[in-house]
């Protein structure tokens, strides 16, 4: 089954990306996203979604990869996740992001940065981003009610990608 043909095209990846960027922008601008604590990692969403994107129609991704990415682009999008957006708006993308760092660094450690790199779209270095999404991810995370459960998978699969 290719995965790609079930990716919409151009023009309504870049229309969900400006909607998406749009809507967020407006949120960090109200009272209650400029008091959010994570309102610099809300910013990365779009960027990140968009990579995610990109990478799954690149050829040079193998097909494992491929399924990991393919994967958490269905989790962004599934409405019932950890930390839903319909229940609890853009805090809802926190456990997307960190989902989202931890599969591209796993890509990232599996065949290198400038694979990955070359679809990055975000105004700061995708190296940068994820170092500070990683960082923070702990504090993330805690916010989602089956922490541990969570953590145990990420940490399990981090020993597993570095085999």
């Amino acid at each position: 089954m290719d995965t790609c043909q079930h990716i919409p095209n151009e023009k309504k990846q870049r229309d969900f990306y400006h909607k998406l960027r749009t809507k967020l922008v407006t949120f960090l601008a109200s009272k209650t996203g400029r008091n959010n604590k994570f309102a610099d990692y809300l910013m990365f969403v779009p960027d990140v979604f968009h990579l995610l994107i990109k990478t799954l129609m690149d050829p040079a991704i193998d097909s494992k990869s491929r399924s990991l990415i393919g994967a958490t682009i269905a989790y962004f999008i599934f409405p019932m996740d950890f930390l839903p957006e319909g229940i609890l708006g853009f805090g809802g993308f926190l456990d997307d992001l960190v989902l989202a760092t931890f599969v591209v660094n796993t890509v990232i450690n599996k065949l290198g940065a400038e694979v990955i790199e070359k679809h990055w779209t975000g105004d700061a270095k995708l190296l940068d981003v994820l170092q500070k999404i990683a960082e923070t991810s702990d504090q993330i995370v805690s916010k989602i009610p089956v922490k541990s459960m969570f953590t145990q998978y990420i940490r399990h699969e981090s020993k597993d990608s570095n085999k």
